[in-house]
């Protein structure tokens, strides 16, 4: 597995990656190992920061999902969200076919490994209110702006 760092405007991109597939994408606040930077990297790099710019509403990234099957179920449901789109916890709950499943739905949402691809950010508390985000609310905030702007 390789790791890549790029910078961004609130820290450092963590890519990792392997044989051309995506397999994570973290936050940090420094570089903690050797860089390895590679063509891959690079273009999950610039096809994020073309999406934090507002030029890109969709990625055509190859990657691979790791959790539970509960997990894996509720990840490929945020992949049907729509750019500029919202559903809440209990939605996602709904469409998986276990809707008192809320909390564990906001837990695999926390989980997930390819934040920005995967958009977990797009779902939201029933009441409308932004709830938990693994990158913190104020990012959750300005991507959700972000794609409100660029619809």
């Amino acid at each position: 597995m390789k790791t890549a760092y790029y910078n961004i405007s609130f820290g450092y991109l963590q890519i990792e990656s392997e044989n051309e597939v995506l397999y994570r994408l973290s936050i940090v606040q420094k570089v903690t190992e050797h860089n390895q930077t590679s063509a891959f990297s690079s273009k999950v790099f610039r096809q994020i920061k073309e999406y934090l710019d507002g030029n890109r509403k969709n990625f055509d990234i190859k990657y691979v999902l790791k959790g539970t099957d509960f997990q894996l179920r509720v990840w490929h449901e945020l992949e049907k969200i729509s750019y500029g789109d919202t559903l809440c916890y209990a939605d996602i709950a709904h469409n998986i076919g276990n809707t008192k499943a809320c909390r564990a739905v906001g837990m695999a949402c926390n989980a997930n490994p390819i934040w920005v691809i995967v958009p977990c950010h797009r779902v939201i508390g029933k009441n409308g209110n932004l709830s938990g985000y693994a990158n913190g609310i104020k990012l959750k905030q300005k991507l959700l702006q972000l794609e409100q702007h660029n619809l």
